[in-house]
């Protein structure tokens, strides 16, 4: 078996000081040293590797490298620079300057609430690499989640066994309908569950959509599913059928279409920001998970109920 000579990282800093200023004493001088303690770390370091790396002349002279002290010199400073490169690396990334960050996402997330937290992070460490994974599928970013494919992700309902979260905010179900539909104000579900509706297809907040329709005595009966929340809106705006949706789905300020209260209102969806239990989030993601909890309370106090 080869055995590896014992060299570490002082013994190289001591040959590197050494061949470049000259003499021990200056390269004591340089590494906060005494002159005997340079002296013991090139002879440990001779001791390793089996032969002298200095010609010592004596007198004024300074010393010289040995062809065998050349070679090691190349390699040394090739290692010191890599450990210099590797400790500014690190406290760029324990500052969050620098580093990478996998964010889980749906939808009305990447619209209404990841911008801002994506805007500010940019801004403050415009060096950390933002990848995301978007996903109409639970499941999938529960998996991704618990796998270590993402650092983190923003979820839906109940967080699962395994798991830690902040609470970003609830998100209350409205009624979508063409303009002029209703009158202004609140409506019972009994009072637009006849007509057609158009839905999402199955996910999480669907399930817990028609659960609330239901539990309030209606059975829905849908015309149309798409996962893709703009045409819902398409579809409502062409008088096809109304929908229910999160309001952080809905552009508020399209007049195309009304918004209702539904009263008794259907439990909000709630979304939260995950991360997989026990593990060591990165000082960025610290920082994603804590804009997050900023941005959420930011977007949950302006998603007051809006009738119109």
């Amino acid at each position: 078996m080869e055995t590896r000579p014992d060299l570490e990282l002082r013994h190289l800093a001591a040959i590197d000081a050494v061949a470049t200023e000259g003499t021990f004493g200056r390269a004591a001088d340089r590494l906060g040293y005494t002159q005997s303690a340079v002296s013991q770390q090139i002879a440990r370091l001779e001791r390793a590797v089996g032969a002298p790396v200095f010609d010592r002349p004596g007198g004024p002279r300074p010393v010289e490298l040995t062809p065998l002290g050349a070679v090691l010199l190349h390699h040394a400073r090739d290692v010191l620079g890599r450990v210099d490169s590797a400790i500014r690396d690190i406290e760029r990334f324990r500052a969050g300057e620098t580093g990478t960050i996998r964010v889980g996402t749906f939808q009305s997330a990447s619209n209404a609430i990841l911008p801002a937290i994506v805007g500010r992070l940019r801004s403050e460490h415009p060096d950390v690499e933002i990848r995301l994974v978007e996903s109409d599928l639970d499941e999938e970013l529960w998996n991704r989640l618990g796998e270590g494919d993402l650092d983190v992700s923003f979820v839906v309902g109940d967080i699962r066994d395994g798991f830690e979260s902040r609470l970003l905010l609830a998100d209350p179900f409205v009624l979508i309908a063409p303009d002029g539909e209703f009158p202004p104000g609140a409506l019972t579900v009994p009072e637009f569950i006849d007509r057609p509706l158009i839905g999402q297809q199955d996910n999480s907040c669907q399930r817990l959509n028609e659960a609330g329709l239901r539990a309030a005595g209606g059975e829905p009966r849908y015309v149309f599913r798409t996962n893709d929340n703009g045409t819902v809106l398409a579809m409502v705006r062409s008088g096809m059928g109304v929908a229910v949706l999160p309001l952080l789905c809905i552009d508020p300020d399209d007049h195309r279409v009304e918004l209702h209260d539904i009263d008794p209102p259907i439990s909000s969806r709630v979304i939260s920001i995950a991360w997989r239990e026990g593990r060591t989030l990165s000082p960025i993601a610290e920082r994603f998970v804590d804009l997050a909890t900023e941005t959420g309370q930011e977007v949950g106090d302006r998603l007051a109920p809006i009738d119109r």
